[in-house]
């Protein structure tokens, strides 16, 4: 990035559309504005203009134009705004225009990125950002705005503040070495705010791991013999034909995936290949592999069976784990269920067909999914967030060791913890992790 450039891109949804939203930011922002409008603007006020290329006057479009002094607006730069209608031959002569007066088209996540360099938002907010506009339900929206107010970065901040408050005693023994009573001294004044952090960060992690479900949602694997209505039930979950029902064994060969909003948690809902002893050819067997794959690597399995199925069904119950699910399928044909199941499994009888027992087992695979899913507090929704705590922890569990019989060392592994916080904010070590975060944001943000 040159910070010395204006950039542009389009800030609203690509396509066509009643309203298209166009951003330059940069030092000739405002000058190529005046140019494109003929006439000086007032800062934060839309005006109702045509816009027209200098070089012949042929007019570009009607629309609003506004514009934004720096250091209030987003990116902290000059910025201007063109509300425009949102056509591709519009912006294609706009970007043509733009272009030969000097700007040059952003790359993904600039704006945001010099919004960052700017200080108008820190690491932890820029990433909210990111998941703000990635939202799918109403729990990581409002997760995303939480972070993006700040939340995470004030937590951070201040354990940082606490840490660096710490060191000031142990700093205190390396500056007078030659005092006898500092050591003991410094151990009773910092020891124990190094447990407390410690034991609150640590505890901190410890709950964050829902935090992160609503932002990444959860996998969810269907699994069992052949025929024993797994499709059914996706095509019943999902409210629509997403998979193929035949009376046909093996129908499904490959796995079939579909996505559901469960209590406000993202779940990936994959229908699997039928599992059974024997295959009859390499692409049923590659099937079965694939489904065993997915199941060992889901968050969750739903093991499915027909009370009447000819099919042997210990290969589907051994994947089976405390907390999973098993369904006995096809309630509506009347068999009896056998009244043993898995350990720690929850069990449900119902049928895709008639919908008999199927809100029953929404209602309880929704609260395996999102029950104490939390969305109001600050957390470490990504894994990065989750390093740098562990690294904190780390360190003043190290601290905790050295302090009686090495302050000075102490002190260097308190130094450490306040980096590893640091991090999450972008107050240290910005750089390292730029290319990691700005790669998932897209032109125009």
């Amino acid at each position: 990035m040159h910070r010395g450039d204006t950039i542009f891109a389009r800030a609203s949804g690509a396509g066509k559309a009643g309203v298209a939203v166009y951003r330059l930011s940069g030092p000739e922002s405002h000058n190529i504005a005046n140019q494109l409008v003929g006439k000086r603007i007032i800062n934060r006020e839309a005006v109702l203009v045509a816009l027209r290329d200098p070089k012949d006057g042929a007019i570009i479009d009607r629309g609003l134009a506004i514009l934004f002094e720096n250091p209030k607006s987003f990116t902290g730069e000059d910025v201007a705004e063109f509300h425009l209608h949102g056509s591709h031959a519009v912006e294609i002569s706009l970007y043509d225009v733009l272009s030969r007066l000097g700007a040059r088209p952003a790359e993904a996540g600039e704006f945001t990125l010099r919004a960052l360099k700017n200080g108008k938002l820190d690491l932890a907010q820029a990433e909210a950002l990111a998941d703000l506009i990635d939202a799918e339900t109403t729990l990581q929206k409002k997760q995303a705005l939480g972070q993006l107010d700040g939340r995470l970065s004030a937590v951070a901040d201040g354990w940082r503040h606490e840490i660096l408050a710490v060191m000031a005693p142990l700093e205190a023994d390396i500056d007078f070495p030659d005092e006898g009573d500092v050591p003991a001294a410094i151990a009773e004044a910092a020891g124990p705010a190094i447990v407390r952090l410690r034991e609150s960060l640590t505890a901190f992690l410890e709950t964050s791991g829902r935090a992160r479900t609503i932002r990444e949602g959860v996998s969810i694997a269907i699994i069992g013999p052949p025929n024993a209505g797994k499709s059914s039930l996706v095509n019943a979950l999902a409210g629509s034909e997403i998979a193929i029902v035949s009376d046909i064994a093996g129908t499904t060969r490959d796995i079939v995936e579909t996505r559901l909003d469960l209590g406000g948690v993202v779940a990936s809902i994959a229908d699997t290949a039928g599992l059974h002893g024997a295959h009859h050819d390499a692409i049923e067997a590659e099937g079965m592999r694939r489904a065993r794959a997915r199941a060992e690597g889901a968050d969750l399995r739903v093991a499915v069976l027909d009370p009447k199925s000819e099919f042997v069904s210990r290969e589907t119950l051994d994947l089976l784990k405390p907390g999973d699910f098993l369904v006995w399928s096809k309630a509506d044909l009347g068999a009896a269920i056998p009244t043993q199941s898995p350990t720690g499994t929850i069990v449900h009888q119902l049928s895709s067909k008639s919908g008999a027992g199927l809100s029953a087992f929404v209602t309880d695979l929704t609260k395996a999914v999102a029950g104490g899913a939390n969305a109001d507090g600050p957390a470490l929704t990504r894994a990065r967030h989750v390093r740098a705590v562990e690294d904190a922890i780390n360190a003043l569990a190290r601290a905790e060791i050295n302090i009686t019989r090495a302050p000075e060392l102490a002190a260097e592994d308190a130094r450490l913890a306040a980096r590893a916080l640091g991090q999450i904010t972008g107050a240290v070590g910005v750089e390292d992790v730029l290319g990691e975060i700005f790669s998932s944001f897209c032109i125009g943000k």
